[in-house]
């Protein structure tokens, strides 16, 4: 991927180390000196990886293990600051998300697919994450305020509208897509940029769509039981940026996997094969950007080449196992 228009940076790490200067008058004195201090304190602890806040944000998921196949998260999946999202909206855990701090970007959304018409909800105001900010804050996301309102500190821990604005060729491609849910307020909460990745404009509106109703409707007409899905990213060191500043890494790949244990196994012969489980990915660009189905362990292959994952790296316990008793899975 070239750098286009200025927003694009290319790092030579997986994701962007974000730096620690605070701006100083030629007086040796601190401009805004109460806010100058908050940030460097507060980009010191994102880059030592110390902890900012409890209550849905922890070292563990285990406020919202549900959203996970057999209670258990995928391992392998690195990264520079990892916190680990318990997603929740008006006062209900609706999935989860692996979010790096260091790169302002969700490296992968955990939750359970319902049964749904496909419809997109519209209007719903984009939201962002509290609890990044300030432990003080509600376990509850927020409607983003206006960008002339926005809270440095806010700025400083996660990716903000005004990022994709000179990123022309990037829209804002959810992990949790509201086409997978079905209920206006599961729909609603997949709405905040903690959920979102940059993703090329027309990859983004044309196999990746397809890929996602595609699955949406095989999932609807096949699978009886709950159904899991992981939709993740890997990262190879490009970065949008905003003025001089990095400020959020951009996926090299997409990739995303199903677990449905209970299925009809009188499903048509081309789509038999792909349960209980399967997965695919795509690279995010312009050009070559179609969608590879995979078996899931072919995945997870395909996942340990990459500079930010490791060895380890498995999406669902024991690799997803059918619970079909008998012979219709009914």
């Amino acid at each position: 991927m070239e750098k286009r228009d200025g927003a694009l940076h290319m790092m030579d790490g997986g994701c962007p180390t974000f730096g620690l200067s605070v701006r100083i008058d030629t007086d040796g004195t601190f401009s805004h000196t109460l806010m100058a201090l908050k940030i460097l304190i507060f980009r010191i602890l994102v880059l030592t990886g110390m902890h900012l806040a409890d209550g849905s944000i922890s070292d563990s998921f285990k406020e919202c293990s549900q959203f996970f196949y057999m209670h258990t998260a995928p391992t392998g999946i690195r990264g520079g600051n990892l916190k680990r999202i318990c997603q929740r909206y008006g006062d209900k855990l609706r999935y989860a998300t692996l979010y790096d701090s260091s790169c302002r970007l969700a490296l992968y959304s955990a939750y359970t697919f319902k049964k749904s018409d496909g419809q997109k909800r519209m209007d719903t105001p984009w939201m962002y994450e509290p609890q990044l900010v300030s432990p003080d804050e509600s376990g509850n996301m927020k409607v983003l305020p206006s960008s002339g309102e926005i809270d440095q500190l806010l700025e400083e821990s996660q990716a903000v509208l005004a990022d994709y604005v000179d990123a022309v060729e990037f829209a804002r491609g959810p992990l949790n897509p509201d086409q997978h849910q079905a209920d206006n307020q599961d729909k609603a909460a997949t709405y905040t940029l903690t959920n979102v990745v940059p993703q090329i404009t027309e990859f983004l509106e044309g196999p990746w769509a397809t890929y996602i109703d595609m699955v949406r409707q095989r999932l609807n007409n096949f699978c009886r039981g709950t159904v899991y899905v992981v939709t993740g990213v890997t990262v190879s060191g490009m970065t949008i940026r905003r003025g001089k500043e990095d400020r959020m890494a951009v996926p090299k790949y997409l990739w995303s996997a199903y677990c449905c244990p209970r299925f009809d196994r009188n499903s048509p012969y081309e789509v038999r094969f792909m349960f209980p489980t399967y997965a695919a990915y795509a690279l995010n660009e312009k050009v070559g950007h179609s969608v590879t189905e995979v078996p899931l362990k072919a995945l997870e292959t395909f996942l340990k080449t990459k500079t930010d994952m490791d060895k380890t790296v498995s999406i669902f316990f024991k690799g997803c196992l059918s619970e079909n008793t008998h012979a219709s899975g009914k």
